[in-house]
């Protein structure tokens, strides 16, 4: 049997990972740039990561949600203080697109209705109603019908107050920062507004932190900069740091039924003892200062490159658009300097989505690569 063949694949095998390194088969050292698509948030094999995850192996590997699991709450009441969100309510499930699929399922149980605001450029995942809130019709079959959202440009007011006139919306689902697109953000007032119009017409306001969630942007949410709060929040990528897990927050006013929500795999003891490693190492390493501050270092070296036209995103979340397609030095970047980054659909845009723990001896490692083929 062959696996089914739908990625393009950087022709190197992967085998072991370190810090913000990984090795292929023939022990070749890679540094990694991108965290398989922001996914590594601590880092490839940390010690406590590890330890966790031993220990609840000896334990409880899993039960279902029809017993109590004291694991989860523990990981429900470390959350809601390191993100502020201490009286929100969490739900746990094992993607991110089972987290904004459940996040559309909730507001439309709590207003029963089903229109939905998204915007040009969004990635929410490839689930049925994740994709169809998606801008991408090269990834929706005709069965993921998305007659029912609307699809608005950023920053947009004019149309944003406009769609709201029929009071038939649902919900907006936002990306604080969009990172398939290319790390595009929305401005503070247009987040403010969202907020404010979802109040006032008994709609809902998503906001999808499942790639800049978890400390990446520099804040534990990159909505957070914008001084807003959510109806909802979805999460996924970086809060298990490899082990599939997800999650979303919902606020207090939203009253919870049993049969409304429900998951088989969602909150198994494994995927709670990954995310408190996660939270342990994200705030006893400091690792949200660490995105700040090594963000800006990035920022800062970035500037100093030949060709960038523009450097867009927040902490370790950046975007640099050359003056030329990408993709050529990318391979480059991986064959001949060992070194992983990611693309978007913008394809003269390079994302750097690296580990919460990167130093400026990365950094530099980076920049002295891609300067030599800059040059």
């Amino acid at each position: 049997m062959k696996l089914f063949d739908v990625y393009p694949l950087f022709n190197v095998q992967l085998e072991r990972g370190k810090g913000c390194y990984v090795y292929d088969k023939n022990n070749t050292e890679y540094l990694d740039f991108y965290g398989g698509h922001a996914v590594i948030s601590i880092g490839h094999g940390h010690e406590h990561y590890i330890q966790k995850l031993n220990e609840q192996l000896h334990r409880l590997t899993f039960y279902s949600n029809s017993v109590q699991l004291e694991i989860q709450q523990q990981v429900a009441t470390k959350l809601g203080k390191l993100s502020g969100y201490e009286d929100y309510h969490l739900f746990l499930i094992n993607s991110g697109a089972e987290a904004v699929e459940n996040a559309l399922k909730v507001a439309s149980f709590y207003n029963n209705r089903k229109k939905v605001i998204a915007f040009r450029g969004a990635f929410h995942g490839r689930t049925s109603g994740a994709v169809a809130v998606t801008d991408n019709p090269k990834i929706k079959p005709p069965i993921n019908d998305d007659a029912h959202v609307i699809f608005l440009d950023f920053n947009d007011e004019a149309s944003l107050e406009n769609a709201f006139k029929s009071n038939e919306i649902c919900a907006v689902i936002i990306e604080p920062i969009q990172g398939v697109n290319g790390i595009y953000e929305p401005n503070a007032t247009f987040l403010q507004l969202i907020q404010k119009l979802c109040l006032e017409h008994g709609a809902l306001f998503i906001a999808d932190e499942i790639q800049c969630g978890f400390g990446r942007s520099g804040q534990f949410f990159a909505h957070q900069y914008a001084n807003v709060q959510p109806d909802i929040i979805t999460m996924a990528k970086g809060m298990g740091n490899g082990f599939p897990v997800a999650g979303i927050l919902i606020h207090p006013k939203i009253i919870a039924q049993y049969s409304m929500l429900g998951t088989t795999f969602g909150g198994a003891p494994l995927a709670c003892a990954a995310v408190m490693a996660v939270l342990d190492v994200i705030e006893n390493e400091h690792l949200i200062d660490n995105a700040i501050n090594m963000g800006n270092y990035l920022k800062e070296k970035c500037e100093q490159l030949p060709h960038v036209k523009e450097i867009r995103g927040k902490g370790l979340m950046l975007g640099v658009e050359f003056d030329f397609p990408i993709k050529e030095i990318r391979d480059k970047l991986v064959y001949e300097h060992h070194l992983f980054v990611g693309n978007s659909n913008q394809p003269n845009t390079m994302r750097f989505l690296p580990s919460l723990t990167v130093t400026k001896k990365e950094i530099d490692q980076l920049i002295n690569a891609l300067n030599s083929l800059l040059k």
